[in-house]
């Protein structure tokens, strides 16, 4: 199993632009970012394919694990470190299957508890609860609350990952809270220095 999910965990902007996705990413990666996702709602599978060998190849040389998201197929392709899976992916008994006991297992839970109690029942490594602030990429998504991500903490051995609106002003709340990782994309890539930006939101870890 790879090395426990925490710090900063940067999930890529949905680009066409294969080399302006891998500067960025790359930029993330020197700046401290220690996982990295590849989401791309938008692009044909033979883009995703690309985008996804390429960053992959990127996590390979910075020592971060590299998570595909929402496409299980690809994650086994190429021999991804993890897989993350939103609730309209399927189940995570179904998933653990496929992908075998070496591969990790990121679960969104959202706002549940409940979801976070079945997914570690059917094989999930690490929970996703969000969104923890107002999101710009999705702004209708549902609230998980400050009093939720304690609770999760102290409910759950398991890594928690906070994702939605999260920037280095209101991070520290959520570390406080004791969330082992931060899900970030738009604070991040969208910075006009990711790499001080990465570098930033590493050091409210220490």
């Amino acid at each position: 199993m790879n090395a426990r999910i925490a710090g900063l965990y940067a999930i890529t902007p949905d680009l066409a632009d294969t080399e302006l996705l891998c500067r960025k990413a790359r930029a993330a990666l020197a700046g401290g970012a220690t996982v990295l996702q590849y989401r791309n709602k938008s692009a044909a599978p033979a883009l995703r394919r690309e985008q996804a060998a390429r960053l992959q190849a990127l996590c390979r040389d910075h020592g971060a694990p590299f998570v595909v998201n929402d496409d299980i197929e690809l994650a086994i392709a190429l021999g991804a470190d993890g897989v993350h899976l939103g609730k309209d992916d399927g189940a995570a008994r179904a998933a653990r299957d496929r992908i075998g006991a070496s591969m990790r297992l990121g679960i969104s839970c959202y706002d549940s508890l409940a979801r976070a109690d079945a997914a570690l029942a059917e094989g999930a490594d690490h929970l996703a609860f969000g969104a923890a602030f107002p999101s710009r990429v999705k702004p209708n998504a549902v609230r998980a609350s400050a009093a939720l991500f304690a609770e999760a903490r102290a409910r759950y051995r398991a890594p928690i990952v906070a994702i939605g609106g999260i920037t280095l002003d209101n991070a520290p709340a959520l570390i406080a809270a004791g969330v082992d990782a931060i899900a970030v994309i738009s604070a991040l890539f969208d910075a006009p220095d990711i790499e001080q930006a990465a570098s930033s939101f590493t050091a409210l870890f220490s």
